[in-house]
């Protein structure tokens, strides 16, 4: 019996770069998906598809594929950098906010109008982040920088490595070598989370109870954040670069193995090991991202395949067979129904992907 397609030849519209693809994300309204690429220029995507390819329950039960009747619209491509896009946020007024390695921060509108916030020439902008309150961080080297209503600028032990505003957008965090900075956006007030290691990337729990940070020595850290008590976790055959919780905060997913890895957090250290979902790959895992209100979680692979698994089960659903090239970014839409990806040979896609797809299982 043959396998059926993978969903994206299916449900999924594609395209080719030509450069490699940095970072994606979702606008604030959900309806474009903006791709960072190699070669300094920005790929907005419409997220929604006239004619497209459709599920359409049956009234004996399951679903019927319906084929579409038109293309997808092309993609729009602006130049906005000289060289490289090394960082992509969604702006929360709109449109996108994207650092370079020509030092400047240029805010892209869905519409191609560009804006330069920031021009600092030999200095690279490689980390950006928004919060829904509405202020904009960048980093440059170790300085970290805060655009808004109450500017402001922090010089790091270190290079910052991530920034992530916390839920309520009131603070950033910066992952650096020691530990994790949080800072303020209102008082500037600072608080150090101090663990020995190279942190390389950083994750907030949806509840803003728990922080975890990636780290170069193969592990996590966390913090639980009411009290500074410490959470390690380890045994990691690689870096674990890519971390996502789930929405209900019950579960961290992460990127470090052959298959994507889920710890509890419900309460923290409640298993003593974590969970492995998915199915295992010769390569490893590059991208996890959890699904904004189901328990899914979208895995991409070394090997150029992305698929979509439960915590705890080993099922799933193939969104892409392997390929050439190394899955650089996946990303959901606000309302999960469409699926952003990349990979570092430059193909891009977005895959629609209705709930007459899923039957969900309880994580348990």
């Amino acid at each position: 019996m043959n396998a059926p397609p993978p969903l994206i030849e299916l449900l999924g519209a594609r395209w080719v770069a030509e450069a490699p693809v940095v970072a994606a994300v979702w606008d604030a309204t959900g309806l474009y998906a903006g791709f960072a690429l190699g070669d300094g220029t920005l790929a907005l995507a419409t997220g929604t598809w006239e004619g497209g390819p459709r599920l359409t329950p049956r009234e004996s039960g399951g679903v019927e594929f319906v084929q579409a009747q038109a293309p997808p619209t092309p993609l729009a491509r602006f130049s906005v950098h000289e060289s490289t896009c090394l960082g992509l946020a969604a702006d929360p007024g709109g449109g996108f906010l994207s650092g370079g390695d020509d030092g400047r921060l240029v805010h892209l509108a869905v519409d191609g109008a560009s804006q330069v916030l920031v021009d600092k020439a030999g200095e690279w902008i490689d980390l950006v982040a928004a919060s829904p309150a509405g202020v904009r961080a960048y980093a440059t080297g170790r300085r970290v920088h805060l655009l808004g209503t109450k500017p402001g600028s922090l010089t790091l032990p270190g290079s910052a490595t991530a920034l992530a505003f916390d839920p309520t957008g009131t603070q950033v965090a910066i992952s650096h070598q020691g530990g994790v900075t949080l800072w303020s956006a209102d008082t500037h007030e600072q608080r150090h989370l101090a663990w020995p290691g190279y942190h390389r990337t950083v994750a907030w729990s949806p509840d803003g109870r728990y922080l975890v940070s990636g780290m170069e020595e193969n592990a996590l850290h966390g913090w639980r954040l009411s009290d500074g008590g410490d959470i390690e976790m380890g045994g990691y055959p690689g870096q674990p670069r890519s971390l996502s919780f789930s929405a209900d905060s019950r579960f961290l997913a992460t990127s470090g193995g052959l298959r994507p890895v889920c710890w509890r957090f419900d309460p923290p250290g409640g298993d003593d090991q974590p969970h492995e979902c998915g199915v295992a790959s010769k390569t490893p895992v590059s991208q996890v991202a959890c699904h904004p209100t189901h328990p899914l979680i979208a895995v991409g692979y070394h090997s150029g395949a992305v698929l979509l698994c439960q915590p705890g089960s080993g099922d799933v659903l193939v969104i892409k067979h392997s390929g050439s090239s190394p899955v650089s970014t996946v990303a959901w839409s606000p309302d999960g129904a469409r699926l952003a990806l990349g990979t570092e040979a430059g193909e891009l896609a977005l895959v629609f992907l209705p709930d007459l797809l899923f039957r969900f299982r309880s994580p348990g």
